[in-house]
């Protein structure tokens, strides 16, 4: 296993040496958005300077934008070990896309047909359901979390599936809590009942590796600026699936186009140039004979060092009075969450402690962010939700310590 040089990642980033009338910027606000390495803008230029072209044609220019789509999707089916790189739609972001599907799959339910959507969830991955049902006049069902243990209890799917489930859309991890959820377990459990998986790997990409064949879904989808490359979103849907499900387009894109016909109009081949750029920034930290072999790896090495991060964070958090950490604490725990640490502290608006500390140049985010439904199960949103505290791999310990000092200077 390679050794993992924080210092090394981080001088592949420009915004990481940026500094505000002489104080670094410290972004702990990652789950909103990560920045992006220098072979991630390198790729982009490119392609605007000397690749920008439509697709189709015969001189270079075109031949020269072919490259980069398919190097694109081959690199989205190595990030997700799909089987196929026809299996990989590009599309503005995940929310965009999950709006898009959510329209082409309401073609085959009926009204009277269950959806079960998460309590966990971002609301990227429940408004989008919930308009398709009301607009079927499907009946939604809830997969409910305890607010105690801030996970699903084993039998949670049990309880809400039955022989009219048609869609199960759930997250892989939370944006809120942290928490890291068994979506392989309960995506087995919905298809056996004849159900269809849309799963939200929006803040599972920047922390952990993802294997689409085993996971039983039939979707996952995810946002690349969210994992240090530009602002798309890529989804992984089952070949025989594309085919089958309806598709929203123009009448000269073909039915047999796959993953194709729900690209709608001209993608940006910029994004796409920088998503498969951040794919090769992240395999670089692995080993093996394949570049999916290497991102295995790699994700190994990058979670271990994060793991380690975000125990420093939360035991720090442990020591203020009144601060309730809403998510898991364990330190055995470590790999049932990612490092995104919300909390709330007694009689402290969260907006206020977000502020304070970006007078100190620590990036943060507070109130509900889009987690409407995780919010509300904890009884928060009229306490101004949540501070949120989001650790990527090129955060460091001196970093940490520095937002607890900042932490100390408010709330004591």
């Amino acid at each position: 296993m390679l050794k993992f040089d924080v210092a090394a990642a981080r001088q592949q980033f420009p915004a990481l040496a940026l500094q505000d009338e002489g104080k670094s910027r410290i972004y702990l606000d990652n789950p909103a958005g990560t920045q992006v390495p220098q072979m991630v803008i390198d790729a982009m230029v490119d392609v605007l300077k000397s690749k920008n072209a439509n697709l189709g044609g015969y001189f270079q220019t075109t031949r020269d934008a072919v490259t980069v789509v398919d190097n694109a999707h081959q690199a989205m089916a190595d990030f997700y070990n799909a089987a196929d790189p026809q299996e990989i739609i590009f599309g503005q972001n995940m929310t965009s896309l999950t709006l898009h599907f959510s329209r082409c799959l309401s073609k085959q339910f009926k009204a009277g047909d269950e959806i079960i959507l998460s309590r966990m969830d971002h609301d990227a991955n429940v408004g989008p359901w919930l308009q398709m049902a009301a607009d079927v006049g499907m009946v939604v069902k809830w997969l409910d979390f305890d607010p105690d243990t801030y996970e699903f209890a084993e039998d949670a799917l049990e309880k809400v599936l039955g022989n009219k489930t048609k869609l199960l859309a759930m997250g892989m991890a939370s944006n809120c809590t942290g928490t890291v959820n068994d979506t392989a377990a309960f995506a087995k459990q919905a298809k056996a009942a004849g159900a269809l998986v849309y799963l939200d790997a929006v803040q599972m990409a920047p922390h952990y590796s993802i294997d689409v064949q085993a996971l039983h879904a039939d979707f996952v989808v995810s946002s690349a600026y969210k994992w240090f490359g530009p602002h798309q979103g890529i989804l992984w849907a089952r070949k025989t699936l594309l085919q089958e499900t309806f598709a929203y387009k123009v009448r000269a894109v073909a039915d047999s186009d796959f993953g194709h016909k729900f690209e709608t109009g001209t993608q940006s081949h910029e994004g796409m140039a920088g998503c498969a750029a951040a794919v090769d920034y992240l395999a670089h930290f692995g080993e093996g004979a394949t570049r999916a072999e290497k991102l295995r790896s790699a994700w190994a090495n990058l979670s271990a060092y994060e793991h380690g991060i975000a125990l420093q964070l939360i035991e720090g958090l442990k020591k203020f009075k009144g601060l309730t950490i809403r998510g898991i604490t364990s330190a055995n725990a470590m790999h049932r969450r990612v490092p995104t640490v919300s909390f709330t502290v007694e009689g402290v608006q969260p907006d206020k402690i977000a502020r304070h500390l970006a007078g100190d140049n620590i990036f943060v985010w507070s109130g509900h962010n889009y987690a409407l439904e995780p919010i509300n199960r904890m009884g928060l949103m009229d306490k101004g939700g949540v501070t949120r505290v989001g650790l990527a791999h090129y955060n460091t310990s001196d970093e940490v310590d520095a937002l607890h000092s900042s932490l100390h200077k408010f709330l004591t």
